[in-house]
């Protein structure tokens, strides 16, 4: 059946409704009377999170995590387990849930947010319903916001990037819990969260390290998860810990192994100086249990599998013949360019201080709701890039920071962003005499710039 688009009445048309988009929406429509559509690809909101391996925990602490309206979980900190003392981290199906409650509870009710699920993007405003085919466009005066140029690459919704031999046993993460029988061997074929977050879920559940077999094409580093935490104590000391370290460092490896010194960074093999740094953070008993894994291939990319082999460029590696091949090799993070966020065609939703991709969107829902000049906009919310190697993320830091002095220097924007508590370096009014968290604010004030000089330095 041939359908006539229908007319869409909105003043903005969000393309993403995961957690930028949805960051986005909840801001916007709370500081500004406009109508807003979400449209998604998916069935519901949370975006790649309905993908997601069911064992998958957000690495960071829940309250950095979704709307600025909205704390994702109770804000506790453990009081058992190996994370004792750390802030709550979400499992997947809270972090859904919790995507359904704010878009249930508070976007929809508001009359002026509507959500179109399972509906294709056509470019020009206009959009297909996946299963009826109905078609919407919206009109000449509506705002595009692109909250998907950032959208990660996932194992479940991306196929291996290797060739897989008739006979070999090769298989997402997301199929893990499903295993009927225990195979000869786990290969697991990764280096980044999903690969670490695979072995330890492997070791948690009581699979012998030596029945695992890790082919890491570079070694991670990652951040300690115990000094990215809520307190501003503690994160303010780790962000000036890593301005001192990037103020003596000579080069992006000594930067990173002054800041393992300091506590902020971890790597898996002290041996190895890590290539990649995207930088997750790992608590230190996962380290403990990687650690225990002692076959790891470091060759590189994997070019395809067969049933007893993994071939190389350089060669092949035996493994069992009845091994189950896990593919967590997905290419994750996404490194497209930089371009204005606010631009002709479209809002580009992007990261703008250094991490912390849920309080840059909605930073760009505030900025949005509150100023007129895209001009303005553009130069007080300049766009930092996602790091994937040591200069990279020295890069990263620089130009968030940099970010960070434009906005903070807003009043109406430092007034909102130091009430919201996706910010991490948020001081709540009953920690303001703090003598702990008033000496890492005085050291981070007199690294702040001399580090961030030295971080543009380092990333050339």
């Amino acid at each position: 059946m041939a359908w006539m688009p229908r007319a869409l009445e909105t003043d903005y048309l969000v393309v993403g409704a995961g957690a930028s988009g949805m960051a986005f929406a909840d801001a916007l429509t709370r500081h500004a009377d406009v109508r807003v559509a979400l449209v998604d690809r998916r069935h519901g909101p949370g975006g790649h999170w309905l993908d997601a391996y069911p064992f998958v925990r957000l690495h960071q602490a829940s309250s950095f995590y979704g709307v600025a309206s909205t704390v994702l979980g109770s804000g506790s900190i453990q009081s058992e387990g190996p994370e004792a003392g750390l802030h709550e981290r979400a499992a997947a199906a809270e972090v859904c849930a919790y995507y359904r409650r704010v878009l249930d509870e508070q976007l929809l009710p508001s009359g002026r947010v509507e959500f179109h699920p399972s509906c294709e993007y056509l470019g020009d405003g206009s959009f297909v319903s996946r299963l009826s085919g109905e078609r919407h466009r919206a009109g000449p005066d509506c705002r595009a916001v692109d909250a998907s140029y950032l959208a990660p690459e996932i194992p479940a919704t991306t196929e291996p990037p290797f060739g897989v031999a008739d006979g070999a046993r090769v298989l997402p993460v997301n199929e893990l819990p499903r295993l009927e029988a225990a195979p000869g061997e786990f290969v697991i074929v990764g280096s980044g969260k999903t690969a670490t977050d695979a072995c330890v879920w492997l070791l948690e559940n009581g699979v012998d390290p030596d029945s695992i077999c890790w082919v890491r094409p570079r070694d991670p580093w990652m951040l300690d998860r115990a000094v990215v935490q809520p307190d501003p104590a503690v994160f303010i000391g780790m962000a000036a810990d890593t301005m001192e370290a990037a103020r003596e460092a000579s080069s992006p490896d000594d930067l990173f192994l002054r800041m393992e010194e300091a506590g902020v960074m971890l790597r898996i093999d002290p041996s190895v100086t890590p290539t990649m740094a995207k930088t997750p953070t790992l608590a230190r008993w996962e380290l403990d249990l990687l650690r225990s894994i002692e076959r790891v291939v470091r060759r590189g990319h994997v070019r395809g599998v067969e049933p007893g082999r993994i071939e190389f460029e350089d060669g092949d590696v035996a493994i069992d013949k009845d091994a189950a091949v896990v593919h967590c090799a997905a290419a994750g993070l996404q490194y497209p360019p930089l371009v204005p966020i606010w631009g002709e065609e479209a809002i580009t939703i992007q990261p703008v201080r250094a991490g912390f991709p849920c309080l840059a969107a909605a930073l760009i829902g505030y900025v949005e709701a509150t100023r007129e000049d895209d001009a303005e906009k553009n130069r007080v919310c300049p766009p930092s890039p996602l790091s994937d190697t040591p200069a990279d993320w020295a890069l990263m830091q620089a130009l968030g920071g940099r970010a960070s002095f434009a906005f903070g220097a807003e009043p109406d924007i430092k007034q909102w962003i130091d009430g919201v508590a996706l910010n991490p370096a948020r001081v709540p009014p009953d920690r303001a005499a703090d003598a702990d968290l008033a000496a890492a604010e005085e050291r981070f004030r007199a690294a702040a710039a001399p580090g961030l000089e030295a971080m543009a330095k380092l990333a050339g």
